[in-house]
């Protein structure tokens, strides 16, 4: 006989998840309803994020106090992300190519109202020199209150910089900074208690707004998608990790409750803040954590990358466009761009395939409704990827750096060993 931990986070995401399915399939409009729960416990992360991120880098930076070591990771982290993200594109597009999911499918579908995400594409730069300029805040405290990782990031590495060139003059600010960052942290284990409420309200709007039907009225792409993500993880990250001494199964085992919360609320943000916790306790340096990890958010989503390659030509095959190997070549071209600037949130890779097509004339930007009933499940998928790929990203980068304490790896996996399933007493 075994005995459930139900205090254990992982076992209560797990049964709210299941509720949320059981509520939103036979109480709809209850379920489209409890979306509130969701929505609030994202908006009590990104209110925290920020400020994490910005005492993060900076303690990060100043205490590393070697300008050139916070360069060299910077480079190595976006050649990574390039290689990596570039890999997850073509891995997109090969697959699509051998599948092809949208031969056959019924253009009746692709009626709904996509005016929200061709408008919210249209305001959004995706030149690179727009992307570039975007990077240097307008107004640091508006940056700061719109929560736009890349200008805090930028910001951060100056302030940081800044704060190591005065050596032990800048000591007294460093150590309020970590104080700060520790509060902040503090206000993220009272956040993530609400978690399985959160996941809860979330699944129940999804399956209570768009039904479990939905799920297999796309099924050929869902399915398509979902494979190419599980053998991406499976076989690139996992050959990546496995270059650089680790397992992925075991990494994925370690950070089972950031997948699970992303599971649950469809947002790699939400994991955002716990997972830094998580890769300093695995062994990772703070200041490799600091860097990595909210960059890789803005340059390392390889979920949303496999996603919009592998819908821009779904769309194209149901609509009979026949790619050559250039214009897919182009379309991977644009792809590098655009997904680069894609934010973690649900709704961005579906902004972001509107602003791709736009700028890709041979595929119909109306297309993009056909996806409208599925989105919201791939984006799941989509987000774990990021979340797991940004894992892998940090601590491959702290050993490139041998900035990785095996021995803290070895603690944090021991702990793990505590069963979220205990055995109970016989008589």
């Amino acid at each position: 006989m075994m005995k459930i931990n139900f205090r254990n986070l992982t076992v209560q995401v797990l049964i709210a998840i299941a509720l949320g399915v059981l509520v939103g399939h036979f109480f709809s409009s209850t379920g489209v309803q409890l979306k509130v729960l969701g929505d609030l416990f994202i908006k009590l992360i990104k209110m925290v994020i920020a400020p994490i991120v910005f005492f993060t880098i900076v303690t990060g930076i100043a205490g590393m106090g070697d300008m050139k070591k916070v360069g060299r990771i910077g480079g190595k982290a976006l050649i990574y992300f390039e290689i990596v993200t570039t890999i997850a594109l073509a891995v997109g597009l090969l697959v699509v190519n051998v599948v092809r999911p949208g031969h056959g499918v019924d253009m009746s579908a692709a009626k709904g109202d996509i005016s929200k995400y061709t408008t919210a594409a249209a305001e959004t730069s995706h030149g690179f020199v727009d992307f570039i300029s975007n990077i240097v805040p307008d107004n640091v405290v508006a940056a700061m209150s719109k929560g736009e990782l890349l200008p805090i990031l930028f910001f951060a590495v100056l302030f940081g910089l800044a704060l190591a060139a005065m050596g032990e003059k800048g000591t007294p600010v460093v150590q309020i900074f970590e104080r700060l960052s520790q509060v902040f942290f503090g206000i993220v284990g009272m956040i993530m208690k609400l978690s399985p409420i959160a996941a809860f309200g979330a699944m129940s709007y999804t399956i209570g707004k768009f039904g479990i039907g939905s799920l297999f009225s796309l099924g050929k792409l869902m399915g398509s998608v979902y494979l190419t993500m599980f053998l991406f993880i499976v076989l690139v990250l996992g050959g990546i990790a496995k270059m650089y001494g680790f397992s992925i199964f075991k990494f994925i085992r370690y950070i089972r409750e950031e997948i699970l919360l992303v599971l649950g609320t469809s947002s790699s943000e939400s994991a955002l803040p716990r997972l830094m916790q998580k890769l300093e306790k695995y062994g990772c340096s703070k200041s490799v954590v600091g860097l990595v990890v909210p960059t890789g958010y803005s340059f390392n989503l390889d979920g949303t990358a496999i996603y919009l390659s592998m819908a821009a030509m779904f769309i194209a095959q149901a609509y009979g466009v026949d790619m050559s190997p250039w214009q897919q070549l182009t379309l991977l071209g644009i792809l590098m761009l655009t997904s680069k600037g894609a934010a973690g949130v649900t709704g961005s890779g579906f902004i972001t395939l509107a602003a791709t097509l736009a700028a890709f004339p041979s595929i119909p930007v109306a297309g993009i409704a056909l996806l409208l009933g599925v989105d919201r499940f791939m984006s799941e998928a989509r987000a774990i990827t990021n979340l797991i790929g940004n894992g892998v990203a940090t601590v491959v980068v702290s050993k490139m750096e041998k900035e990785f304490d095996e021995n803290a790896s070895r603690k944090a996996q021991e702990e793990l060993k505590i069963e979220t399933v205990k055995p109970r007493a016989v008589s």
